[in-house]
């Protein structure tokens, strides 16, 4: 990298006002997305090493989604809309929310029935993963979103336990000159969602207030959710070297149901109906969340910083199975129904500093994590939707330690080298208060520790094209979800191992044009002990693990700006996700050699053409192409689903007038009404493998601000 860009990267980590002025206006103009152009060539990330830079700079594949475009892709209720236009990450709507999207990196977390596993969410630098491995992206409140960023790759081990990447999310700053902005969305099946925002700076605050209310009848049966939503950023700036930032979080969904997956004959014959039992046993989920974090950063020095976070929340759930009636009644089950009273806290503490070494620069990075979250599981007989009998009584907690090291060194104008290490330790503990006749004491702990080492070399071939490659060790646990039911017995299952990967990744970044930018990543992961769905019936889930698997692909992302009108952008992955070795299934049948993991799309691709024309300013059109290639359904292969090919349209306005700001858009998805599967439920035990897609939808939305 040639020493001016290396010099202006590295001023990148230090807060705006700290820059000059040149250095300043490409940052700021990155961060808002104002241009195309500016968002092409300048885009600013954080989560590779945990200090602002170009993505383009950094060492590993990852992009951002910024709020124009978080803003166009719909109504801003789940990550799915606006995530499909980055390789390598698959979110798919699952048209649930009681068990929330289906999101995996590379292949990684394909399994899950419900929650999001194999991956790390980060909200504002608070993480929004339990320390057992587990995250919820309901939680997050796009509306008031600036940027998503997601790093894939052997880097996110450095985040703790995770298996293939991180999903990052930032809320906006407040601008200058205070505003208030009223924004609502409509869409069918009585989609509604209702946004009231307040942001500005008053004197040395900066400060954005978020409400929402969204709620929906579900294109499903028994699919109607609510959610409201608030989300708070407050942040002071103490002096020239300290800054403080404030976050809150509440979460209320108090209506959500589960209308459960379908048989293919089901899903041939109706694919908007409900399984009988979904609706017999009122499947659904009902929780609520309150979080607060505090996060510090300070400045030591011109070359070194000090960032330190604190937070707490508290999680309550409510969560009705569609388990038969007499498969509850034996002593060993726990019922039909569980009730979740968590608490969870953490802290960070990260020092990073910079020094010249040789012709080039070092930055290091230390720190240490601690996560702690304790919880009360209840289980009770689902008689037909009403509550029953106590049939399980349990205190679960979970601790998590993480120490890392990172070490970036630009050597010269050629070369850049990167090493790494994090220490992991995560304890389960589980305390039985439900002993009786027939149903032992199942208390107990499992232990899991890894140290996860990453290495890396990066050949700067001039200022426009970069070429890496990265290797690196993974670590991932059970979640208190997979641990929670164990075959033929009573209690958790505490003999599940926590699955370790290799992860390799080789990379090219360059512009080919000041106006055209190419980025190509080819990885692969070898993994032993993967956690895998033994079996999934009624909503219930038990895991096993599988011996070796193996998963690799091709991720290319494509943007240019072909004239001031038009730009594309093409986002395509490839992935080969098998198990290595053979195994016995819960039903007794052997899983083949090379048989495919089921949940994991063997391509995906977004294809977007959009139109902003200079004589109608403010008004911008664009025509989308989402790929969904197929999914095998379970261990054996014994089905999967037909690729698809669907088209989406938007348009979109924006008007100002004196201090106010208008903005529309209309979106159509789905325009040729094409059937199709959208997810899977990997190994459902009934054959409800499949969840299908809605057919043509349309959307409006508006918002008005007014500056003050």
């Amino acid at each position: 990298m040639p020493l001016k860009a290396l010099q202006a990267s590295r001023a990148a980590a230090h807060p705006a006002h700290h820059l000059r002025p040149l250095q300043a206006a490409l940052c700021l103009a990155a961060l808002a997305g104002t241009t195309a152009h500016a968002q092409l060539l300048e885009e600013v990330v954080i989560s590779a090493d945990r200090q602002a830079q170009r993505s383009f700079d950094a060492p590993a594949a990852i992009q951002a989604v910024g709020q124009d475009v978080i803003e166009a892709a719909g109504p801003r209720v789940n990550l799915s809309e606006s995530l499909n236009r980055v390789p390598g990450i698959a979110a798919l709507n699952r048209q649930n929310y009681a068990q929330d999207l289906q999101l995996s990196i590379r292949g990684s977390g394909s399994r899950s029935s419900f929650g999001i596993r194999g991956s790390r969410l980060i909200v504002d630098g608070i993480p929004a993963t339990m320390p057992d491995g587990q995250g919820q992206a309901s939680t997050i409140s796009l509306a008031s979103a600036q940027r998503i960023e997601v790093l894939r790759g052997p880097l996110a081990q450095l985040y703790g336990n995770s298996s293939a990447g991180v999903v990052q999310v930032f809320t906006a700053d407040g601008p200058a000159r205070p505003e208030l902005r009223f924004s609502v969305d409509a869409g069918p099946d009585g989609m509604r969602r209702y946004g009231l925002q307040a942001a500005g700076q008053q004197g040395g605050l900066n400060y954005v207030v978020d409400y929402s209310d969204f709620r929906t009848d579900g294109w499903r049966q028994n699919s109607a959710a609510q959610r409201r939503h608030l989300n708070a950023k407050l942040r002071t700036q103490v002096g020239d070297d300290t800054r403080i930032t404030l976050v809150a979080n509440v979460f209320d969904q108090p209506v959500s149901g589960d209308p459960l997956g379908l048989t293919r004959a089901q899903l041939q014959a109706n694919p908007r109906q409900a399984d009988s039992r979904s609706l017999e046993y009122n499947a659904g989920k009902d929780v609520s969340q309150r979080q607060l974090g505090l996060v510090v950063d300070h400045r030591l020095n011109a070359d070194s910083e000090l960032m330190a976070r604190i937070y707490t929340g508290q999680r309550d759930l409510d969560n009705r199975l569609s388990i038969p009636l007499a498969a509850q009644m034996p002593a060993t089950s726990a019922g039909g129904i569980v009730q979740l009273d968590r608490e969870y806290s953490g802290a960070g503490l990260r020092y990073s500093t910079r020094q010249a070494l040789g012709q080039g620069q070092l930055r290091t990075s230390v720190g240490v994590d601690l996560e702690r979250m304790s919880e009360q599981r209840l289980g009770y007989i689902n008689n037909l939707g009403v509550r029953g009998a106590l049939k399980r009584d349990e205190d679960d907690k979970v601790q998590s330690t993480g120490v890392y090291a990172q070490l970036d060194w630009s050597i010269n104008e050629q070369w850049s080298a990167l090493a790494g290490v994090r220490a992991n330790r995560v304890t389960f503990r589980v305390d039985d208060h439900f002993v009786r006749a027939g149903n032992p004491d199942d208390s107990g702990r499992a232990r899991f520790s890894a140290n996860t080492p990453v290495v890396g070399v990066t050949r700067h071939f001039g200022a426009d094209t970069n070429l890496y490659f990265n290797i690196g060790r993974g670590f991932e646990t059970p979640t208190f979800s997979e641990i929670g039911y164990r075959s033929g017995g009573s209690g958790p299952n505490l003999a599940l191992q926590a699955a370790r990967s290799t992860l390799s990744e080789l990379g090219l970044k360059t512009r080919v044009s000041e106006r055209q930018r190419l980025d190509v990543a080819l990885f692969h992961i070898e993994t032993r002990d993967e956690i895998v769905v033994a079996s999934s019936v009624g909503g219930r889930s038990i895991f096993t693990n599988a011996g070796k698997t193996q998963r690799s692909g091709i991720e290319v992302a494509h943007s240019m700006q072909w004239t001031p009108e038009w730009r594309t952008h093409v986002a395509l992955s490839t992935l080969n996700a098998r198990f290595k070795d053979a195994f016995a299934s819960s039903s007794g049948a052997t899983v083949a050699r090379g048989n495919r993991i089921p949940g994991t799309l063997d391509t995906s691709l977004f294809g977007e053409l959009a139109w902003q024309p200079r004589a109608w300013p403010g008004f911008s059109a664009a025509l989308e192409v989402v790929h969904l290639g197929r999914m095998a359904v379970d261990d054996l292969n014994t089905d999967r689903t037909q690729a698809a090919t669907v088209f989406h349209a938007r348009l979109g306005w924006e008007q100002r007038v004196g201090a106010w700001r208008l903005r529309q858009y209309l979106r159509v998805d789905n325009l040729a009404d094409k059937a199709y599967v959208g997810s899977v439920i990997a190994n459902e035990g009934n054959r409800r493998f499949f969840e299908p897609a809605p057919g043509r939808q349309w959307g409006l939305g508006m918002s008005a601000s007014l500056a003050f």
